[in-house]
C-alpha cells in the first residue's frame, strides 16, 4: 500500500484547482492550475470519461454549467471536447495528460474519479483505466480518489503504486437524493478503508466530528477534507483533518 505522499499533508489544496472564473480561471482549467502553482499550493481536480475513453479534466457529468454547449460529457470525443471552451476564459477541456505535463510535479495533484455507476456501484473500469494509463511515469506527487470504492479498487488494482484514497461524506438523503438509502448508509460508516487498500480519506469538513474519522486517523490514515471556504472553517478542520481543500479565500501556505 503505498503511502500518501508528504506534500499532501504539508500544501493546501485548491479545489478544482485555484479557480476565479471573474479573472479567466475556470475550475480545473490551465489557467487555475498555474494560479495555484504560482501560489505555492496543491490542487485538486476531477477527470470524466470522453466517449473515446480519455480521462477529461471536468467535474461535471453535463457540459451545461462550465461551457456554452449542452449534454452529457460522455457523448462527446477528446477532440471535440479540445473545441468546447470554459465559460470566463478562452480555454477549452484538458485531457489529464495535458494538465499533467503543464504541472510537471511541481506540486502535488489529487485526482477525483468521477463516479461512472450512477450510483456509486460496480459499473465501472474504463475510467480509471484511463487514468492509469495516463498517470504511468508521472514524477511527481500524486493521488487518486474516490466517492465510489469500486473505482478506487479497481484504478489500485491499474496502478498499484500510486497513492488512493476514498471521498467520503455524511451522505445525507438532501445531498444524495438520488442515492438509496441503504447505500448511504452503508458508505457512511466508511466500510471500504481497509478493503480498498485506502492510505487516506477526504472527508466532509462540517462532518470531521464523526468517531469513525477519528478512529481511522488514530489507526494511521491521513485526513484530507473539503470544501473549506473561510479562515474561521479552516482553523476548525485542523483540529481534526491533516489537511484542508478550499475554495474562495486563500489559506496560509508554508511553502516549498
Amino acid at each position: 500500500m503505498p503511502a500518501l505522499p508528504e506534500a499532501f499533508l504539508r500544501l493546501p489544496l485548491a479545489h478544482r484547482a485555484l479557480h476565479d472564473r471573474r479573472q479567466g480561471r475556470p475550475e480545473n482549467s490551465r489557467a487555475a492550475l498555474l494560479a495555484a502553482i504560482g501560489a505555492g499550493y496543491g490542487a485538486e481536480i476531477d477527470v470524466q470519461l470522453s466517449s473515446d475513453g480519455h480521462a477529461m479534466v471536468f467535474h461535471d457529468a453535463t457540459l451545461d454549467r462550465l461551457t456554452p454547449d449542452a449534454g452529457p460529457l460522455h457523448a462527446r470525443t477528446r477532440t471535440e471536447l479540445g473545441h468546447i471552451p470554459l465559460l470566463g476564459s478562452h480555454e477549452t477541456v484538458p485531457t489529464l495528460e495535458e494538465v499533467l505535463a503543464l504541472v510537471a510535479g511541481r506540486i502535488p495533484l489529487l485526482i477525483e474519479v468521477k463516479d461512472q455507476d450512477g450510483a456509486l456501484g460496480p459499473d465501472v473500469g474504463p475510467l480509471e483505466q484511463a487514468v492509469a494509463e495516463a498517470v504511468a511515469g508521472y514524477d511527481g506527487p500524486l493521488a487518486v480518489m474516490s466517492f465510489n470504492p469500486h473505482s478506487v479498487t479497481t484504478f489500485a488494482r491499474h496502478a498499484p503504486d500510486i497513492a488512493h484514497g476514498l471521498t467520503t461524506a455524511a451522505f445525507d438523503a438532501a445531498s444524495w437524493p438520488d442515492l438509496p438509502a441503504a447505500t448511504r448508509d452503508r458508505l457512511r460508516a466508511i466500510p471500504d478503508y481497509d478493503p480498498s487498500s485506502a492510505c487516506f480519506i477526504s472527508h466532509q469538513a462540517d462532518d470531521l466530528a464523526r468517531p469513525r474519522v477519528a478512529d481511522l486517523r488514530a489507526a494511521g490514515a491521513a485526513i484530507l477534507c473539503w470544501t473549506i471556504r473561510t479562515p474561521k472553517a479552516e482553523a476548525r478542520a485542523r483540529t481534526l483533518a491533516d489537511n484542508i481543500t478550499f475554495e474562495g479565500y486563500l489559506p496560509p501556505c508554508p511553502g516549498p
